[in-house]
């Protein structure tokens, strides 16, 4: 498919924010060409929204009025951004816990991609599909756009770099059937509402009080499905006077710096027991 202009870009702007001790600002910047291609090209002929990435190397702020895609460790880069929810101007942010997916063995950047997607079609972490079943039971679908799809297997590269399936509108338009339409990027998905290996949805059961619930095409025991702090699902289930500014930049930067201290210290400290 050919490029599209950057005049045609959508006015969002988006931050991608180096905060990792596992990834070289070189490494981000790669990731960021090709998640901007799959947003522009792939992405945004489906669901009419795009986006500008811009790549914000460890140590520089962040553009005011951008939204964040930041790359942490994991939710426990305490001080930093694990535990917010907003950026220092209220808007929207996605978190992308890179030494979580290492200890996994899942990927990165097909994390990030994820949650890049799922930010653009959602930002405020509160759309829904309702299927109602009868005139007072229903359940609500979390509007995810990645999550059924989500394993790395599902995945396809962009200039050797693995980016994340995601579903198109009639996945979660109930009344379609199998061949009717197509449901997700690579095709791979066969009817709305259904989850490929590895996928889950979040659903709310509108009559039984049981809130937020994880339905999944089997078990999960990755550590990337358990909603870490700061995760969008972890945020879904609170309410949304309840969520977290994040702080300054330069506080970010300070702080990050603090982490990487520390850790430091915990290996000086194996190494020398």
């Amino acid at each position: 498919m050919p490029q599209i202009s950057h005049a045609t870009l959508a006015t969002t702007q988006i931050s991608v924010i180096n905060e990792s001790t596992v990834l070289s600002d070189t490494d981000i910047t790669t990731a960021v060409v090709a998640l901007q291609q799959q947003v522009t090209n792939d992405f945004r002929p489906v669901w009419g929204t795009d986006a500008e990435l811009k790549m914000v190397s460890q140590g520089a702020s962040a553009p005011t009025g951008t939204w964040w895609l930041a790359i942490l460790d994991d939710s426990d880069q305490a001080g930093t951004l694990g535990y917010h929810d907003l950026t220092p101007d209220g808007l929207p942010m996605g978190k992308v816990f890179a030494a979580s997916d290492l200890k996994a063995g899942t990927s990165w950047t097909v994390t990030a991609s994820h949650e890049l997607l799922e930010m653009l079609v959602d930002p405020n972490i509160n759309l829904t599909a309702f299927v109602q079943n009868a005139n007072t039971t229903g359940t609500l679908y979390a509007y995810e756009v990645c999550d059924a799809c989500e394993d790395d297997s599902f995945g396809y590269p962009i200039n050797n770099v693995l980016v994340s399936d995601f579903v198109y509108p009639a996945w979660f338009e109930s009344f379609r059937t199998k061949g009717s339409t197509q449901f997700d990027r690579m095709n791979q998905i066969q009817n709305a509402l259904q989850l490929l290996t590895g996928g889950y949805i979040g659903v709310f059961n509108v009559t039984d009080g049981s809130g937020w619930q994880q339905t999944a095409e089997k078990n999960l025991s990755n550590l990337r499905h358990r909603g870490q702090v700061g995760s969008r699902r972890e945020r879904r289930s609170i309410l949304r006077d309840q969520w977290l500014t994040s702080l300054p930049q330069r506080k970010i930067t300070n702080n990050a710096q603090h982490y990487r201290q520390h850790l430091q210290t915990i290996l000086r400290r194996k190494e020398a027991a």
